[in-house]
């Protein structure tokens, strides 16, 4: 049976609280094992419960009439799924779905409501992640409708390999290609390039990023910018925490 990890630092909004705000949470909490394409919630449906990634990455996903789709936000242990809960929203205004099978504390949005009502600490912290998540996905809009495939790819990688602190990553090209919203040909491309010039090594479902710097000089300032601001906003909980 799975059971509550005692490092609260798997996920970082977690473990950023102090210990009588996690007493307060932990009853509501519950740790599952997320499969990879599990459907979370679909765009419109309401929300039940919200997630709190440790190992596991989920994609914000914005889905058009014809069935397509693109990635507007990956989650992983920095954040949490279902933000519009806090927000006065109900549902998700688009799909949510596992990337990167792993595991993640879920709670049910009513408890979730309940303590952001309660807790002066909670609601900073969970308004700061809100203030990140939306740079990221504004920072995500402007990145696939500007720069190049290679330069996405790249950006995309670098923060998968900060989702699951590991150069090593099990995924599809076609997965890839479904999450930047492009054809799985030119993803095959672009990842070509990058092994050939020692970047990446690719096989069959696995990559593994063998110089991250030379691909942070390959990506777009995308990725740098939303690093940062996630980095900025980290400091001023921990000094949150001080103050409570």
């Amino acid at each position: 049976m799975l059971t509550l990890q005692s490092d609260l630092h798997g996920n970082h909004l977690l473990g950023a609280l102090p210990s009588h705000e996690w007493q307060a949470l932990a009853p509501h909490l519950e740790l599952v094992h997320l499969r990879t394409e599990q459907l979370i919630c679909d765009s419109g449906q309401r929300i039940h419960h919200v997630y709190f990634p440790t190992t596991a990455i989920v994609s914000l996903l914005s889905t058009m009439e014809d069935g397509s789709s693109v990635e507007i936000a990956a989650v992983g242990r920095e954040g949490m799924t279902g933000v519009p809960v806090l927000t006065g929203g109900e549902t998700m205004p688009n799909r949510v779905q596992v990337q990167c099978a792993g595991f993640a504390y879920r709670m049910s949005a009513q408890s979730l409501k309940q303590q952001f009502a309660r807790s002066d600490f909670l609601r900073r912290l969970m308004l700061l992640y809100m203030h990140a998540l939306l740079t990221q996905v504004a920072q995500t809009a402007a990145c696939n409708r500007h720069h190049s495939l290679s330069k996405q790819l790249c950006r995309w990688l670098l923060i998968e390999v900060d989702r699951v602190a590991s150069n090593d990553l099990t995924v599809t090209q076609q997965l890839i290609a479904d999450m930047l919203g492009v054809r799985r040909e030119g993803i095959t491309e672009a990842a070509g390039k990058l092994h050939d010039e020692g970047l990446i090594h690719h096989s069959r479902g696995h990559i593994r990023v063998l110089d991250r710097k030379g691909l942070e000089a390959r990506a777009c300032e995308c990725y740098g910018l939303v690093r940062r601001e996630f980095d900025r906003l980290l400091p001023r909980l921990r000094q949150a925490e001080t103050v409570e």
